[in-house]
């Protein structure tokens, strides 16, 4: 099959995907394609918000309907790194044996990832880096498709250790959710309290997954859609000649190379998924907000003056 065909293929399977979610969860629309972008881009995503949106409801739905194991880790204080990794144990013969843990699987939900101590977060992060753990000297590869859809709380933040700034940066996306609107939460409320419970079919093999994520990787990109995405990286850093004077006032850090990465694997995704054979500014606009809410730091002086991430960066696209 050409990458042309492949991609009309793709198409026809993410709106047949969207329709299999809609099942289950009711709006969160903007939520649900930066969480298929994410996971076609070979990405993580860290999802933003109180407690009830259905997060967890949510990846389980997209895990089914991906034909992907998923499994949840409840993060807690007292959480260790062998709980999420595995550990040795001696079996009948006296011989070492590694049982695995639930990071072996394909979707993780590591749910409010900023209550667990930074040694457990680590050990989290170590795999969605490299894709891989070391266990007592051994080394074990996880399977592929790997996806980390991590949840954390904005109001209780008391007994919580928030993921510092380079931990965050190894997400391509942090999604904030929002309350359903009025309608919606009437449709909620409907579906939710009945005896009918939906059906969610697989539609995608784990290896079509993989073929999609590196048919992603083979769109071209042209230079000037690049570029676009390295200058406005750029434009974050406060100490860089390129910074708006909104920047150098409001910011005390800007976005590192990785967010230029994201922002064109994102936008190569989301021109993909809209039947284009090539990503162009408009693209890189579309999955901004996304990649760069969690890689800028605001200062005290944002803080005063009521500026939030999303305010600034809508004023640099």
């Amino acid at each position: 099959m050409s990458d042309v065909a492949a991609i009309d293929h793709l198409v026809k399977k993410h709106q047949e995907l969207k329709k299999e979610i809609s099942k289950v969860i009711i709006g969160q629309d903007q939520v649900i394609d930066e969480i298929l972008i994410s996971v076609f881009s070979g990405g993580h995503a860290l999802l933003v918000g109180v407690p009830g949106l259905a997060k967890t409801l949510m990846v389980n739905t997209i895990s089914q309907a991906l034909g992907l194991h998923f499994k949840r880790i409840q993060f807690t204080p007292d959480l260790m790194p062998s709980d999420i990794l595995g550990s040795e144990i001696l079996d009948e013969n006296r011989a070492f044996k590694f049982l695995k843990g639930p990071i072996f699987s394909n979707i993780i939900l590591a749910d409010e990832i900023n209550r667990t101590p930074p040694k457990t977060q680590a050990a989290l992060l170590e795999a969605m880096q490299e894709k891989s753990v070391t266990v007592a000297g051994h080394n074990y590869t996880l399977d592929a498709p790997y996806f980390v859809l991590a949840t954390q709380n904005p109001i209780e933040q008391e007994g919580t250790y928030p993921l510092p700034e380079a931990q965050l940066d190894r997400f391509m996306f942090s999604i904030n959710l929002q309350y359903p609107s009025f309608q919606e939460e009437v449709d909620v409320v409907k579906a939710t309290t009945g005896d009918h419970k939906p059906v969610v079919n697989a539609l995608f093999t784990a290896q079509e997954i993989v073929d999609f994520q590196q048919l992603v990787r083979r769109i071209p990109v042209a230079d000037n859609v690049i570029e676009y995405a390295v200058t406005l990286v750029g434009k974050t850093r406060p100490k860089s000649d390129a910074a708006p004077e909104i920047v150098k006032e409001y910011l005390d850090w800007g976005a590192g190379p990785r967010a230029s990465q994201n922002l064109i694997l994102a936008a190569k995704t989301h021109a993909a998924v809209n039947g284009k054979y090539s990503p162009d500014i408009e693209d890189v606009k579309a999955v901004a907000t996304g990649i760069l809410r969690h890689r800028i730091i605001k200062n005290y002086k944002a803080e005063a003056e009521g500026h939030t991430e999303e305010s600034i960066i809508n004023q640099l696209l």
